[in-house]
């Protein structure tokens, strides 16, 4: 897919639909949002809908957050579909049956897991970022403060404030542009990244002290149930960094983070700081993701989990 194919198809389109991955992230609302403002703003005659699960409210700054549907109280069909930081069409949730029953669909996104689910892709794995891409396909004349804000957010989330190895020199350009814009950049990166409730710093701290290592320090891994998440008044979207804080344990080259979803099911974010390909490691349990973070849901006691996990990462290593 090329730009004028997606501004072509854009502008033929009456009804146009986007959605994004369940448990959305920075990068997924920043993608989806970029998006519907671009529209919104350059083609007022569309029927548009923008569906995500409920947000965190350190998004809710960004422009037309309030615009979000719930995608189970929609009967609309769409002439266009446009799936966004999603690798499989199941992860778009409630969206997905609106997604599958459009005359047109796209897809742009970076996970190296995406098997080009729609009619026409925008993958590129080696991106930063969803974001990054959705830059790409925007004529840039017309990515003014909103929208600049959406994908600089996003980009931000994804690259860990540019220091993970997903970051180029077309990611550090790209965010000098946005930049440009007149975006308060600083407060971008300090509210929505580092700015952390006191809630969310306990559960942080109880989580790094229940860490265990495995396989001579290799592995790290941590778990926050049920129970804790009631103990420290937190919900599973407030969990987010706890995985990348493992990460940086020195010497520890793969991390992975346990919270309970319900029942025996928890829900395994990964992450890596070496050649691991932990994209492979996570479809084997129906996930997917990156080559350095990824994610997928298993069924058991904790225990159980880091047993069969660990043991298939020292088979891979």
């Amino acid at each position: 897919m090329t730009r004028n194919e997606f501004i072509t198809s854009v502008e033929t389109a009456k009804v146009i639909g986007i959605a994004g991955h369940v448990r959305p992230d920075g990068d997924c609302v920043g993608s989806c949002l970029g998006v519907y403002n671009f529209l919104k703003e350059g083609f007022p005659d569309k029927e548009l809908h923008v569906f995500l699960e409920p947000i965190p409210n350190i998004f809710k700054f960004l422009q037309n957050a309030d615009a979000l549907e719930d995608a189970t109280e929609c009967s609309t069909h769409f002439d266009l579909f446009i799936a966004l930081d999603c690798g499989d069409s199941s992860r778009l949730g409630a969206a997905a049956e609106l997604f599958l029953a459009a005359d047109h669909t796209f897809c742009i996104d970076h996970h190296l897991s995406n098997a080009s689910f729609a009619e026409k892709n925008y993958i590129f794995p080696k991106a930063s970022s969803t974001c990054e891409l959705v830059y790409e396909l925007l004529p840039k004349e017309r990515i003014d403060l909103a929208i600049a804000e959406c994908l600089y957010t996003g980009m931000v989330h994804d690259t860990g404030v540019f220091q993970y190895s997903c970051t180029s020199a077309k990611t550090m350009n790209i965010a000098g542009e946005l930049m440009e814009k007149g975006i308060d950049y600083s407060r971008i990166i300090d509210e929505t990244f580092y700015t952390k409730t006191y809630n969310q710093n306990r559960i942080l701290g109880q989580a790094l002290i229940d860490a265990k290592l495995y396989l001579g320090g290799k592995v790290i891994a941590s778990v926050v149930t049920k129970d804790m998440m009631e103990q420290y008044d937190v919900l599973p979207k407030h969990l987010d960094g706890i995985v990348n804080q493992l990460r940086v344990t020195k010497d520890v080259e793969i991390a992975l983070f346990l919270y309970q979803t319900d029942g025996e099911s928890f829900k395994v974010s990964a992450r890596a700081s070496s050649d691991f390909n932990l994209a492979e490691l996570a479809a084997l349990y129906g996930g997917g993701g990156h080559a350095k973070a990824a994610g997928f849901t298993m069924e058991g006691t904790p225990e159980e989990i880091l047993e069969k996990v660990v043991q298939e990462i020292e088979r891979r290593m």
